[in-house]
């Protein structure tokens, strides 16, 4: 079946969907996710939104504090850009319906919390359920826009471009590389589908799923990155992968996470003899940035050989723990576990890709009528680490200045006809028989990367890491032609393309910067490695 819009957007994350009620200002507007709207990586972001609305802040502080986190790699006209845009989208939102906490003295003011790396409280939140609230709000209004239509369950396979006519010997007008949609797989039925647009939109979040353990949701497989750059978009800086310092570590609990807010607010980590340990690896101690604090668990476990370190707030007000972290509060109550009275058993996990589709300021990819908003794209804000609560941000201003570039488009081609897209041909691939070499690859991937690519490298776990990726790719790729696909084929199929463009990239750069630290390069090389990973 053949289903045309003038804008396909894939994932539905606050990025897309704000992208969404822009769009369907002035077009119509398909929104492709893999499973229900609210299963995207928003939901479970529970810290907040970074943005100066204190009077004691500023635009210099807030730009300052980024570029310290992004070690040297941050582009100083985007961390602007974003920075200075921020107030507005968090009015946006508040127009929208989104309901922030606000301060108990002052009830007209936005309550603005700390984490670590920020100079100032800036972080605008719901208690610590600030991504389930704005995803709730966006839906909600996206679910009442006539031209927004939502397909569920669904999910894409491979982009449309000018390049896929020519080798098939089709003709076309186009003479650059040019997007004009996706074939999508409706995960009930089986079918595959052509989903024609004007305007393509990667927005499908993060691919925290590739390695063992992880914050992120089942969802998070890597699939904008790996059918970008199937596509011949470039990517940038996937070597630096952020590690949550916080994930809940329990058996009854594989991604739960533990707010940064919680250090903002005065919790301390301590090893299981309950000595605070931070002090011994930063001056900032509990509110180091994120790689720091990451790398200093990874030590103290290495070092002590035990399972997890604690995360200790037990000290403060009972009340202001329950009232400020709800969410945290009941989780961990449900696995025995009082957080006003005793630590809560935290490890590092694998939490957001710092690099992506590489796009510029307004989202555009080198693929025309390609963009790529959100989680999925490199756009020069993060740099090498990512500094707290600045993604939603990012994803909110991306989606702005996305539209305003495309709209451009769409309103300069009202006669523009898209071309003729050939269905889907399946040949004679048959319903696997085999699938344990779906799960089986699916496993081992995920443990290679957690210990030859995970938060401390080497050049002979990076050498290991890539001679298994090549046998592994090799293994999908002859599955994937031979069998009928499936979610969990393509979710595989797109992890090993991530996994392998993370090895490439951390082989490449010689040097320890950021949230990539190299062993056998433990020094941060400004004169041969300050610049961006692209391929």
């Amino acid at each position: 079946m053949e289903i045309k819009s003038d804008y396909l957007i894939i994932g539905s994350g606050i990025a897309g969907l704000s992208l969404a009620l822009k769009a369907a200002l002035g077009g119509t507007v398909n929104i492709v996710t893999k499973k229900e709207t609210m299963d995207a990586s928003t939901n479970y972001a529970q810290g907040g939104i970074a943005s100066v609305l204190d009077p004691n802040d500023s635009f210099d502080l807030h730009i300052a504090d980024t570029l310290e986190s992004g070690a040297g790699l941050c582009n100083e006209q985007i961390v602007r850009m974003v920075v200075t845009n921020g107030p507005d989208m968090i009015k946006e939102l508040i127009s929208l319906g989104v309901n922030f906490s606000h301060n108990k003295t002052q009830a007209d003011r936005l309550d603005l919390t700390q984490e670590g790396g920020h100079s100032r409280r800036r972080i605008v939140h719901t208690k610590d359920l600030t991504g389930q609230e704005v995803e709730r709000a966006l839906i909600h209004n996206v679910e009442k826009n006539k031209n927004i239509t939502i397909y569920e369950n669904h999910m894409a396979i491979d982009l449309i471009t000018t390049s896929k006519f020519i080798r098939r010997g089709l003709s076309t007008n186009e003479t650059e590389e040019t997007c004009w949609g996706a074939y999508v797989l409706d995960i009930i039925t089986g079918e595959v589908n052509t989903f024609l647009s004007r305007i393509t939109v990667l927005a499908t979040g993060g691919a925290g799923k590739v390695y063992l353990y992880t914050s992120n949701p089942d969802i998070a497989t890597g699939d904008g990155v790996a059918i970008g750059y199937r596509a011949g978009a470039k990517v940038a800086n996937m070597e630096f992968v952020q590690f949550h310092p916080t994930c809940l570590h329990h058996p009854m609990e594989k991604n739960f996470l533990v707010s940064e807010s919680v250090r903002g607010e005065g919790g301390r980590l301590i090893d299981k003899k309950g000595n605070h340990f931070m002090e011994h690896y930063h001056p900032l101690k509990d509110l180091a940035l994120r790689d720091v604090v990451a790398r200093s668990i990874d030590a103290e476990l290495k070092k002590s050989g035990d399972e997890c370190v604690y995360l200790d707030i037990s000290h403060r007000p009972r009340d202001f723990i329950k009232n400020r972290f709800p969410n945290i509060y009941n989780r961990c109550l449900e696995l025995n576990i009082d957080i006003t009275k005793e630590p809560i058993p935290v490890v590092p996990a694998a939490h957001y890709m710092c690099g992506g589709i590489l796009t510029d300021k307004q989202g555009r990819t080198n693929i025309d009528n390609l963009y790529a908003i959100g989680e999925v794209a490199y756009t020069g804000l993060h740099g090498a680490n990512r500094l707290a609560s600045n993604s939603l941000i990012e994803a909110l201003v991306f989606a702005q200045f996305s539209f305003k570039d495309s709209a451009k488009i769409i309103s300069g081609k009202d006669d523009y006809k898209l071309p003729h897209i050939p269905l889907w041909d399946s040949g004679s691939a048959t319903d696997s028989d085999e699938s344990v070499v779906v799960s089986h690859n699916w496993d081992e991937l995920r443990r290679l990367m957690w210990n030859y690519v995970g938060i401390v490298r080497t050049n002979k776990r990076l050498i290991r890491a890539m001679r298994r990726i090549e046998v592994i790719q090799q293994e999908i790729k002859d599955y994937y032609w031979g069998f009928i696909i499936t979610r969990d084929l393509l979710e595989l199929r797109n992890l090993a393309t991530v996994a392998e463009l993370i090895i490439i990239s951390a082989t490449m750069r010689k040097e320890s910067r950021g949230l990539h630290y190299n062993l056998d390069y433990m020094e941060r090389d400004d004169k041969n490695w300050r610049h961006d990973t692209v391929i």
